[in-house]
C-alpha cells in the first residue's frame, strides 16, 4: 500500500542562517551544559525552525527521534508523498548525531566475515553490501541537497596501534578485497607520511569513506525533510504511545498525534515512553577534545590529505581535522579529568610540537552497543518499527536504515530491509557491561600515553 498525502495547509517551516559565532550562541540557548562546549554545536549552521508540537494532527507516518535515522526516514517518506511528522525530545542532532567523530565509514566495526558468521551468509552479505554503499548514499544526499556540513571524501585510515593491530588489518583488507572494495594496506612509512606521526605500525586506507561536520549533516537532513513537506518539532518528548483501531496515538505535553505508521529512532538517547517496548542496551561513553585552529606552520603534515582516522586498540582512539584546521582527538570514556589528561598526553605523544596548543573544546556522547555489534530493526506492532544498536557507526548505517524502514512501510514489504526485522531483543547484563566499558576505559587511560 502506497502512502497518499493527506490535505494540509502547505506550510513548510523555514531555517535560520547563522555565522559560526551566531550558531554557537543560538545553540547554547537550547542545549544543556553537557554540550555547551561541543565543537559541532559551535560551528554548525542552518538550525531548523522546529517549534514544539501543539494540538492534534493525523498523518501517514510519525517518527520519534531527530537524529540521522529518524531524519532519513522522514525525508524518504516525505519525498514519496507521505504526510510525515517527526517529534524530537530536545533538538535536531541532540544525541549521537551531534556528538560523534564525523567519520562516514563503509561497513561496521565487524569485518565482513564476522557479519556473515552472526547473520548467515545470505543475510550477512546483504548487510555488507548495503553498508559498503552507505558513503555513496550519504555524500549523494549532501551534494543533492547542498548541505553545509564540511564534506571531505579523502577516505579514512584504520591505524594499527601495534603489530597485532596490523595483522587484524591484513585480515580485514583480504576480506574486503574479495568483495571488490578498493582498500589498500599502507606500511609504517606511508602511514607516518599521511598522519604526520611515526607512532603507528601501518594503516588500512578506504577511499570510499570520508568526514563531515556531523551536526551539520543532521541539520542538512532536517532541512531537506522540511523542504519535502515533513513537519519537524523539537522540545516535544513523547510520553505515551498507544495503538487503537489500526492507528498509533502519540501523546506529548502539548498535543496528540495520530499516525498509520510509526518509527522509533532514539537509539542511545531513548527516553521511557509508556506502552512502547524499547530494550535496554549497554552504553559506551565516547569523548572528544579539539584544539584551537592550527596554522600551517604548526599543523604541517598532520593529516594533510584530510583523512579521518581511528585505531585498532581495544580502547579505541580517533583522530581527524576539521575545515578550520582544528585537530580533534577522541577516545572511549565519559570525559572527566582522567580521560582529558590522557587525551592531552596522547596528543603530545603523537605530535610533540603541539605541546602548547590550546584545547578549545571538549564534549562527550553515548553509543548503544549491542552484544554482537549488529544493528537491529525491531517490529513491535502493526506498521511500527524501532531501529537501534549501531555500536558507534551511526552516520552511514543510520542514513541507510532510516531510508530502508521508511521504504518498507511505504511499500508494505520488508524484502529490502538491510537486516531481517525481529520481534524481540534483550541484552543481558546491561548495567554491568556499561560499568565495565567505562571502568576499562578509565584504567587504560590512567596508564596510557605516558612515554
Amino acid at each position: 500500500m502506497m502512502f497518499m498525502r493527506s490535505s494540509s495547509d502547505g506550510r513548510r517551516p523555514g531555517f535560520r542562517h547563522f555565522s559560526d559565532g551566531q550558531a554557537g550562541a543560538s545553540i547554547l540557548t537550547k542545549t544543556h551544559g553537557s554540550v555547551s562546549n561541543n565543537l559541532w554545536c559551535k560551528t554548525a549552521v542552518d538550525a531548523p525552525e522546529a517549534g514544539s508540537f501543539q494540538g492534534e494532527r493525523s498523518v501517514d507516518l510519525a517518527v520519534i527521534g531527530g537524529g540521522y535515522t529518524g531524519l532519513s526516514a522522514a525525508l524518504t517518506a516525505a519525498e514519496q508523498g507521505a504526510e510525515v511528522t517527526l517529534l524530537e525530545a530536545e533538538f535536531v542532532g541532540h544525541g549521537g548525531s551531534g556528538r560523534n567523530v564525523g567519520l562516514v565509514n563503509a561497513g561496521l566495526w565487524l569485518p565482513p566475515e564476522a557479519v556473515n558468521a552472526r547473520l548467515g551468509p545470505e543475510a550477512g552479505e546483504r548487510l555488507n553490501a548495503a553498508l559498503a554503499a552507505a558513503p555513496d548514499v550519504v555524500f549523494g544526499l549532501i551534494e543533492r541537497h547542498a548541505m553545509a556540513c564540511e564534506p571531505v571524501r579523502a577516505g579514512t585510515l584504520h591505524l594499527a596501534h601495534a603489530h597485532k593491530g596490523l595483522k587484524d588489518l591484513e585480515n580485514r583488507a583480504a576480506q574486503l578485497a574479495t568483495r571488490g572494495a578498493p582498500v589498500r594496506l599502507l606500511d609504517a612509512t606511508e602511514t607516518a607520511r599521511r598522519t604526520g606521526s611515526d607512532r603507528f605500525h601501518g594503516a588500512l586506507h578506504d577511499p570510499r569513506a570520508g568526514t563531515i561536520q556531523p551536526l551539520g549533516y543532521a541539520r542538512g537532513l532536517a532541512r531537506a525533510a522540511q523542504n519535502a513537506g515533513a513537519r519537524l518539532h523539537e522540545k516535544s518528548p513523547v510520553v505515551a504511545v498507544q495503538q487503537v483501531g489500526g492507528q498509533w496515538i502519540l501523546r506529548t505535553s502539548g498535543g496528540k498525534l495520530r499516525a498509520r505508521h510509526l518509527i522509533v529512532a532514539t537509539n542511545a538517547y531513548h527516553q521511557p515512553i509508556d506502552q512502547t517496548p524499547f530494550p535496554a542496551m549497554p552504553i559506551v561513553q565516547y569523548f572528544q577534545i579539539a584544539t584551537e585552529p592550527l596554522g600551517d606552520n604548526l599543523a604541517g603534515d598532520i593529516l594533510m590529505n584530510g583523512e579521518g582516522c581511528w585505531d585498532t586498540g581495544l580502547i579505541m582512539t580517533s583522530l581527524r581535522r576539521d575545515r578550520a584546521g582544528r585537530l580533534i582527538l577522541g577516545g572511549m570514556g565519559g570525559g572527566g579529568r582522567i580521560h582529558e589528561d590522557w587525551a592531552r598526553r596522547k596528543l603530545m605523544q603523537l605530535y610533540p610540537r603541539l605541546r602548547d596548543a590550546r584545547i578549545a573544546h571538549s564534549w562527550s556522547g553515548r553509543i548503544a552497543m549491542t552484544g554482537d555489534h549488529l544493528p537491529r530493526i525491531h517490529r513491535f506492532g502493526i506498521n511500527a518499527f524501532a531501529i537501534y544498536g549501531y555500536s558507534g557507526r551511526g552516520i552511514g548505517p543510520g542514513t541507510v536504515f532510516g531510508r530502508a524502514v521508511a521504504q518498507a512501510l511505504i511499500n508494505q514489504s520488508e524484502m529490502e530491509l538491510p537486516v531481517p526485522a525481529i520481534e524481540d531483543h534483550r541484552e543481558p547484563f546491561v548495567r554491568l557491561k556499561t560499568m565495565a566499558y567505562e571502568a576499562g576505559a578509565r584504567l587504560a587511560h590512567l596508564t596510557a600515553a605516558r612515554s
